[in-house]
C-alpha cells in the first residue's frame, strides 16, 4: 500500500500542476515541450485529459494493491502494466523535451512514477488476503 500512496501523492501534485496550467498559470515551460509560458486552448484541453488519466492511474493502482475492488483482478494486473508503460514512456518524452526546466523537473518525477508502477505491476505492495 505505501507504493500506491506515494504514487497517488505524486499524481495529485501533477494534477494540481496541470490544473494550474489549465487556469492560466505561466508555468508552460515545465510542460508540453515548454514552448508556451501560458498554454493555448489546445494544450489546456490536453492538461484536462492528463488530470483524468492521472485519476484513472491512481484508481488502477489502489485496485491493484487491493485497497479497493473496482476492476476484475486480471484487468487491474494488466492495466498496471499499461500504467508502467505509460510512465516509462513519460521518462523518454520528458527527456527529449527542448525545455530544460521540463527535462530537469519532469524526468525525475517520471522515473519515480515508473519505478512505483513497476513495483505494483510486479505485485509488490498488495494487501495480504485472508485464507
Amino acid at each position: 500500500m505505501p507504493f500506491a500512496l506515494v504514487f497517488t501523492v505524486v499524481l495529485v501534485l501533477l494534477a494540481l500542476f496541470q490544473l494550474a496550467l489549465v487556469l492560466g498559470a505561466p508555468w508552460g515551460h515545465f510542460a508540453w515541450g515548454g514552448a508556451d509560458r501560458v498554454l493555448p486552448a489546445g494544450k489546456r484541453i490536453g492538461s484536462v485529459i492528463s488530470i483524468l488519466i492521472y485519476a484513472l492511474m491512481a484508481l488502477i493502482a489502489w485496485d491493484r494493491v487491493g485497497v479497493i475492488d473496482v476492476f476484475p483482478d486480471l484487468f487491474s494486473q494488466i492495466a498496471m502494466w499499461v500504467v508502467f508503460g505509460y510512465s516509462a514512456l513519460g521518462i523518454l518524452m520528458n527527456a527529449i523535451s527542448r525545455s530544460k526546466p521540463e527535462r530537469y523537473t519532469m524526468v525525475p518525477v517520471s522515473i519515480v512514477l515508473a519505478v512505483l508502477s513497476l513495483l505494483m505491476a510486479l505485485g509488490y505492495g498488495e494487501m495480504a488476503t485472508a485464507i
